[in-house]
């Protein structure tokens, strides 16, 4: 199995494999592309759905955004994130439509091994990140590896999310923790 295959099943893997390496180069240029392209959706929309593994029809992003592969980043329809986002897909990160991403959230399907010697090593532990419909994560939130976030969440600003989010919950703080139901 190639390091890329084993990324994309979420198994250990070695991040800096030559094949993953040209993936991220490739991808790092695509968004250079992006991020200084015109302000121009018929012109940033083509860019975006050249980076991404899925897209819906209305996507709107703000540079700058930055992620490492691409391919490995699905969004539903209507969909839209602020300025400063971080996206490490080494799994698979998968919103739904209507998703609001506020400025500098980061989301991580990226973690690494707690032994030091396998950490040491350039040792991936990839694990999927998804976010139904009608979310809204807050600005400068972060979302953790293998977090799912139910429909109609609301996530606060600032908030570090490591553990998975009912639908219509909203939740808030570091770690993120239940504030109420949204029809409450």
């Amino acid at each position: 199995m190639t390091e890329r295959e084993k990324m994309t099943v979420e198994m250990e893997f070695f991040t800096n494999d030559p094949e993953l390496m040209a993936d991220k180069k490739s991808a790092r240029a695509v968004c250079e592309e992006f991020n200084c392209s015109e302000d121009d959706p018929s012109v940033r929309i083509p860019i975006l759905q050249r980076l991404f593994g899925k897209t819906g029809e209305k996507i709107f992003i703000k540079p700058p955004f930055h992620c490492d592969y691409g391919y490995q980043i699905s969004v539903g329809e209507n969909f839209f994130a602020n300025f400063d986002c971080v996206f490490l897909d080494a799994a698979k990160i998968t919103f739904g439509d209507n998703c609001m991403i506020g400025p500098g959230t980061h989301i991580y399907a990226i973690g690494h091994p707690l032994d030091p010697d396998l950490r040491n090593q350039s040792v991936g532990t990839p694990k999927s990140v998804t976010i139904g419909n009608n979310v809204w994560v807050g600005g400068h939130c972060t979302i953790l590896p293998g977090v799912t976030i139910g429909d109609n969440a609301v996530i606060g600003a600032g908030s570090v999310v490591t553990k998975d989010v009912p639908a219509n919950a909203v939740v808030a703080g570091n770690p993120a923790r239940f504030i109420k139901r949204i029809d409450e």
